[in-house]
C-alpha cells in the first residue's frame, strides 16, 4: 500500500505490516483514503480527532447556509387602502429579508364571480414591489382563492450578511452615544 504519513509527506509504498507498526509508533489510526487506488493509499491520522473536525466543519456549513422560507399574506378583494399598505409593508419586509412570499387572495359569496378584482389586486401589489421582488409564480385561482408567488431579488444569504452589518453599524452608534450623552449631561448641571 502506499503511505501517507502524519504531516502529509509521503512515505512510500510499504507493506501492510510496516505501516501497522508505523502506526503504533507514532500512535496514530492507519486510515485507507482511497481503496480503488492501484496501490491503495492509507494515512496516519488521528480518526477521532478527523471526525470531530470534519463535523465541526459541517456545522459551520449549516449555520452559514439560508434557509429558504415561504411567508403567506392573506388578502380580501375588498380590502381598505389602510390595510393593503400594512400588507404591503408586510410584503416588503419579507421580500428584505430574502423570503419567498405566497400571497393569496381569498374570495367569499359573490366575490368569487369577480375573480378580475383579485387579479388586479395582485397585479397592483406586485407593480408596488417590482424593485425588491419578481413574481415568481403568476396569478391562479385555486378553488375559492387566488395564489401568486413573490421572489426577492437578493438572496437570503446577500439580505442576512445586509442586515448583520446594519446591525454592527447601530450597536457602534449606541456606544459612540452615550459617551457623547455625559459631557453634555455634566455642562447642564454646572
Amino acid at each position: 500500500m502506499r503511505l501517507v504519513g502524519p504531516s502529509g509527506e509521503q512515505v512510500g509504498i510499504v507493506p501492510l505490516a510496516k505501516a501497522l507498526e508505523l502506526a503504533q509508533e507514532y500512535d496514530l489510526d492507519l486510515v485507507e483514503v482511497a481503496a480503488n487506488a492501484r496501490p491503495p493509499v492509507c494515512k496516519l491520522m488521528d480518526y477521532g480527532k478527523f471526525k470531530y473536525e470534519s463535523a465541526m466543519k459541517a456545522r459551520e456549513a449549516r449555520k452559514n447556509q439560508a434557509h429558504t422560507v415561504i411567508k403567506e399574506m392573506k388578502l380580501r378583494p375588498k380590502i381598505d387602502p389602510h390595510d393593503y399598505d400594512t400588507k404591503k409593508g408586510h410584503v416588503v419586509r419579507f421580500l428584505k429579508q430574502g423570503d419567498k412570499v405566497k400571497i393569496t387572495i381569498m374570495f367569499r359569496g359573490r366575490e368569487q364571480s369577480r375573480p378580475e378584482l383579485g387579479y388586479r389586486l395582485l397585479q397592483r401589489l406586485a407593480e408596488d414591489v417590482q424593485d425588491l421582488g419578481f413574481v415568481e409564480s403568476n396569478p391562479k385561482q385555486d378553488g375559492r382563492n387566488m395564489i401568486m408567488v413573490l421572489g426577492p431579488h437578493k438572496k437570503k444569504t446577500e439580505a442576512m450578511a445586509e442586515a448583520r452589518e446594519a446591525q454592527a453599524a447601530r450597536k457602534a452608534e449606541r456606544q459612540g452615544q452615550p459617551a457623547q450623552a455625559e459631557p453634555q449631561a455634566e455642562t447642564s448641571a454646572e
